[in-house]
């Protein structure tokens, strides 16, 4: 009988520590059903408390496991011995292969090029960033696969990341409490990416920069201003930007995203529904103020510009011919229209550019303000704008 009991509590014990590995990967990872619950409480504790849990449940393993070695049959001394090896097994894939930080390694190196050295095609997609009068381009095929590259921009450390299967690029300081900090891919909660600082353990959620759990939970990080356009678009206005390049160590990985751009992708999780707001359409979000509003690419596609209103703020989203650089800017009291190709106010008829300004016309010299607008897959942006209005098309 006592053989049989430390049998059982051996096989037993063995299947809580395969269970507590699996359920820390799958609360953190895009396996069905774990990035549709609210679980980053749960999966942050067994990240933080594993260590502890695999200990208590090891000393409880040792007696039924010595008692099993030195009195059990050949049969169930295998047995046991094939389920230590399987946990051992799930270990190392949970811990070594499955860490997101270790599918999706950083650049060993980050190369920058003026625009005559670049080797990055010109009508990839980028998301751009100017500080200080300094521009930069980060092509979203590359930062897609390290999910964040850090560089120094007018002298400010910056880190510019990217979700694909949220589609959402964000440009953050990297200062926690006003102090530089490292940041690594954690994983993802509601199919987001995650990052946990390098000083106090806080997970800290892609989309917004903010800690969603660890003891750091509510703060922000401070985001930078960034747009997402094609490149050729980025350099018409920035001529000296520099060009964030390929890193030769990952150019499988980055050939995997290379119709990520288009959406034409194969995997499921990062290619686009052509339909409209379905979980993978492709949409349009401002913020403004406490209000939000989604609009659907198609609709930009089909009418190129939107004169519409968020919250109280009158508001211009407009694409440009190249139909893959995009823009929103406060309106006031004027109305666009698209001809020819160029956009142009019918309050005065005066022309205008796609940097905002008037170039010809009644009002020539004035200038937009420029608005923070981001392209997402419509999932990640009701998710994360739980009240967020949506454009209906006249």
């Amino acid at each position: 009988m006592k053989v049989k009991w430390s049998y059982v509590a051996s096989v037993a014990v063995i299947l809580l520590l395969i269970l507590l590995e699996i359920s820390r990967i799958y609360y953190i990872m895009p396996f069905p059903g774990s990035q549709r619950e609210e679980s980053i409480d749960l999966a942050y504790w067994l990240h933080q408390y594993a260590g502890y849990v695999r200990l208590l449940l090891a000393v409880l393993a040792a007696y039924p496991v010595f008692v099993l070695f030195k009195a059990g049959s050949l049969s169930s001394r295998v047995l046991v011995g094939i389920s230590l090896a399987l946990y051992l097994m799930v270990y190392y894939q949970v811990n070594y292969r499955m860490s997101a930080d270790q599918m999706f390694l950083q650049p060993t190196e980050v190369v920058l090029a003026s625009v005559d050295s670049s080797r990055v095609d010109r009508k990839k997609l980028v998301v751009g960033v100017v500080l200080q009068g300094v521009a930069r381009a980060y092509p979203i095929e590359i930062i897609g696969y390290h999910h964040q590259v850090r560089d120094t921009l007018g002298g400010e450390p910056i880190m510019v990341t990217y979700c694909t299967v949220c589609r959402t690029g964000r440009v953050f300081k990297p200062r926690v409490d006003g102090e530089l900090d490292n940041f690594r891919l954690v994983g993802m909660d509601h199919f987001n990416a995650m990052f946990e600082d390098s000083r106090t353990g806080s997970w800290w959620r892609q989309v917004s920069g903010e800690a969603v759990a660890g003891p750091l939970k509510g703060a922000m990080l401070e985001e930078i201003p960034s747009q997402q356009m094609s490149l050729l678009a980025w350099i018409d206005r920035y001529p000296h930007t520099l060009i964030l390049q390929p890193d030769k160590k990952f150019l499988d990985a980055y050939e995997e995203l290379e119709q990520y751009d288009e959406g034409t992708i194969e995997g499921g999780l990062e290619r686009r529904d052509s339909l409209s707001w379905k979980e993978k359409s492709w949409v349009v979000g401002l913020q403004a103020g406490t209000s939000s509003k989604a609009y659907d690419w198609n609709d930009l596609l089909a009418q190129r510009v939107i004169n519409d209103t968020v919250g109280q703020m009158p508001v211009l989203v407009t694409l440009e011919p190249d139909s893959v650089s995009f823009h929103a800017w406060q309106r006031d009291s004027l109305f666009f229209v698209w001809k020819d190709d160029q956009l142009f106010d019918s309050n005065t008829g005066s022309r205008w550019n796609w940097r905002g300004q008037c170039v010809e016309g009644q009002l020539l010299g004035a200038k937009l303000e420029y608005l923070q607008a981001y392209q997402e897959f419509w999932h990640s942006w009701r998710t994360f704008h739980g009240r967020t209005a949506v454009y209906t098309k006249p």
